[in-house]
């Protein structure tokens, strides 16, 4: 019996009632069989400030970054606020990116879940400038990105969208694709 492949995914929303949280928990349910999904909550970690990191990196701070450096690719659904990331995501990511980066190499892949008409589009591509410095292996194609999400979601944030389960399903096997390119490179 193999391994399955561990996903790590994270969402930039503290909001218990998220879309992109939502689409987290979609996402783990339309996995195949052979790939799991943890889904990871940065409520706790503390805003990255230099003066913390060199009296020690707080402990919250490296189990994240510890799931980070275990899993085999990272799943990323982001909200757009003011046209761009929100801090909590930004926040996460400056954190990963001090004193060993577990994103560097790392398959990763992006959607977005907004209430507007544009999906949360700005704040991938400023996602995925972020990403481009820290090196993550980027899956380009396909985007996912959820528009009008109070549309697509029952109250209870079950995706009840096809064509949006279907995006998804694409973008994760997209993710797992280059995760078995990487196991298979010499």
């Amino acid at each position: 019996m193999t391994e399955k492949i561990k996903i790590v995914g994270f969402t930039g929303s503290l909001r218990k009632n998220s879309y992109n949280l939502a689409a987290l928990r979609a996402a783990a349910k339309l996995l195949p069989a052979e790939a799991e999904l943890e889904i990871l909550d940065l409520a706790d970690l503390p805003f990255f400030n230099e003066d913390v990191e060199a009296v020690g990196v707080p402990e919250v701070v490296q189990r994240f970054k510890e799931k980070l450096a275990a899993a085999d690719a990272v799943l990323l659904s982001t909200p757009e606020y003011n046209y761009s990331l929100p801090p909590v995501l930004k926040n996460a990511l400056d954190w990963a990116s001090r004193g060993g980066n577990p994103l560097a190499n790392k398959p990763t892949a992006i959607m977005s879940a907004s209430i507007g008409m544009f999906g949360g589009a700005r704040a991938q591509l400023h996602l995925r400038q972020v990403l481009l410095r820290l090196n993550a292996a980027m899956v380009n194609q396909p985007e996912v990105f959820i528009a009008n999400a109070a549309e697509k979601f029952a109250e209870d944030g079950t995706l009840t969208n096809e064509r949006t389960q279907n995006s998804i399903k694409r973008l994760l096997n997209a993710l797992l694709e280059k995760v078995q390119a990487q196991k298979n490179s010499p």
